[in-house]
């Protein structure tokens, strides 16, 4: 009784939460809420331009700062004052973990300290063969189809590939990879339905029971990968409990990214004719693509920083405890530092950094990977598939942190 009673309570307040939403978004035309609704997934440019006209720092209704500024973006993700999580908190023991994506320093610092020379420049050169294999192994598979889904086709089963290799995980299965990736990257915008949390618990338990296993593997049988040298620091640089967290962090984060930057990169050429034409006349612009794609329609589209102190932000009094909601796909478009910036433009001139990898301590880690497999993937699509369409209708994930399709149907030939 007292399962089903918390239950019933749990969704009481879901969907208490989410009618509260939607009034909010629709009747009130509120933009922070309708970036979590309909209209956020779809397209939330527009929505991102309607605050961009309220100031550099708007007040939310729940009492906190938004910001589409990519000045005042950039400020709070490298500003040291800010965390991920308020001050003297800890992330939930009963939650899904994100280890140190979720936590401020020192202990991010640890963790992330841990895993950082797998993703050191010097590395990337040495994985460039395998994913280029990858790449042009699937590719076949898609020239042998005709018509295909990009996303699980080609999108997904890359980076899943690559990850899983590096981090020393044996036989995995894309399309059970890409679908804990989806349920946890939808998570991130809060549970939507009883049955989404479901599925999230049972990602959960999937991904331990997996990663049980190849602890003990490991701890017999050490290996050339990621997972042995996480392992050998425990009890030293890390404690067993942490093992779980930072392990799905990784598999999840080092592919997530990856999909929705292949997936959205794709999209957004199709749709722009004469860009896909100058690619396919010359490929190596494929790392030129990526940086466009990654500031035209990053994967992801916020992040929050919560005040660790009191201070001032654009002008404004942050207390200590308020959380600033950064608009990463809104400032990535700020037009006082790009030049006519909801075009997208393969050729753009460099300017400033844009923040689809966020910025600060929380810099994406595995950033030098996503960008290699995308500039690889990207040049091999037009090498290799010049005449690739658009072959049916788009879906979309049922998300608005992560942004990318679910499915795009592609034909070629």
């Amino acid at each position: 009784m007292g399962q089903a009673a918390a239950a019933l309570r749990f969704a009481a307040q879901l969907y208490q939460d989410r009618a509260v939403t939607a009034f909010h978004g629709h009747a009130r035309h509120d933009p922070v809420a309708l970036l979590r609704l309909g209209p956020g997934r779809e397209n939330p440019y527009p929505i991102y331009e309607q605050l961009r006209a309220r100031g550099p720092l708007v007040p939310t209704r729940l009492g906190n700062w938004v910001t589409t500024s990519h000045e005042v973006c950039s400020q709070v993700l490298r500003e040291r004052r800010m965390g991920v999580r308020p001050k003297g908190s800890a992330p939930d023991p009963d939650g899904f973990g994100l280890s140190f994506l979720e936590m401020n320093p020192p202990e991010h610092t640890r963790l992330r300290r841990l895993v950082a020379p797998a993703f050191s420049p010097k590395q990337m050169a040495g994985y460039r063969p395998r994913i280029e294999q990858t790449v042009h192994r699937l590719l076949d598979d898609a020239q042998r189809q005709g018509s295909f889904d990009l996303v699980s086709t080609f999108a997904a089963p890359l980076p899943i590939a690559v990850i899983t290799d590096l981090l020393g995980v044996p036989n995995a299965n894309a399309a059970d990879f890409a679908r804990y990736g989806a349920t946890i990257g939808s998570a991130l915008d809060g549970i939507k339905s009883l049955s989404h949390a479901r599925a999230l618990m049972a990602a959960n338990a999937e991904l331990e029971r997996l990663f049980a296993d190849l602890f003990e593997l490991r701890r017999r049988e050490p290996a050339d990968d990621i997972l042995s040298r996480i392992i050998a620091a425990e009890g030293d640089t890390i404690e067993p409990h942490e093992l779980l967290p930072l392990c799905i962090l990784l598999l999840i984060a080092g592919f997530e990214t990856t999909v929705n930057l292949i997936s959205n990169g794709v999209l957004a050429l199709l749709e722009h004719p004469q860009q896909w034409k100058a690619l396919c006349a010359d490929p190596r612009l494929g790392a030129q693509v990526t940086e466009e794609v990654l500031r035209y329609d990053p994967p992801v589209q916020r992040t929050a920083r919560f005040a660790l102190e009191p201070m001032e932000v654009a002008g404004q009094a942050v207390w200590r405890g308020q959380v600033v909601l950064t608009l990463i796909g809104g400032a990535n478009r700020d037009p006082l530092v790009y030049d006519d910036p909801a075009q997208f433009d393969i050729q753009r001139p460099p300017s400033a950094e844009h923040l689809a990898f966020s910025s600060g301590i929380h810099y994406c880690l595995g950033q030098p990977l996503a960008r290699l497999e995308a500039s690889i993937a990207f040049a091999a699509l037009a090498e290799r598939l010049p005449d690739l369409r658009r072959d049916g209708r788009v879906v979309r994930r049922n998300a608005s942190t992560i942004r990318g399709p679910l499915r795009l149907p592609l034909a070629a030939g």
